[in-house]
């Protein structure tokens, strides 16, 4: 039995999307980076490092099948407006734009950085601090 924080987790994975993205070999003159397989790649660690925090925080898994974004909106809802927002445009920008998408934009990708490290701070913010079972 192996006993990790969910918010630590989450963080792992931001920093492995930061070594990903930089594989895209950016280009300062185009303002893009080059490669959107990398792009790609990291928008969904992003997104499943930001899963990782909300799981913890929202306890949406219970039930049969895989959680939808709904559920996690219905959730996120009732527990605090800023929390809803926040998941919203993570949602756009790291899940639909960067992963799937791919946008090469540097603004945007920064902007799903950002926006992954805020979701994750504000599931840290909204539960104690406790280590939780994995496995």
């Amino acid at each position: 039995m192996e006993y990790q924080n969910p918010i630590d987790e989450a963080r792992r994975y931001v920093a492995n999307a930061e070594e990903v993205i930089n594989k895209g070999k950016y280009d300062p003159e185009t303002k893009l980076y080059k490669d959107k397989k990398y792009v790609r790649m990291a928008g969904d660690t992003l997104w499943k490092g930001c899963l990782i925090a909300l799981d913890a925080l929202l306890q949406v898994r219970k039930g049969k099948g895989r959680p939808s974004v709904k559920k996690y909106q219905e959730a996120a809802a009732k527990r605090d407006g800023k929390l809803l927002q926040y998941l919203n445009t993570g949602y756009d920008l790291m899940h639909l734009t960067m992963g799937y998408d791919g946008c090469k934009e540097k603004k945007v990708c920064d902007a799903g950085f950002e926006r992954a490290r805020a979701i994750i701070n504000y599931c840290a913010k909204l539960m104690p601090n406790q280590l939780y079972v994995v496995g």
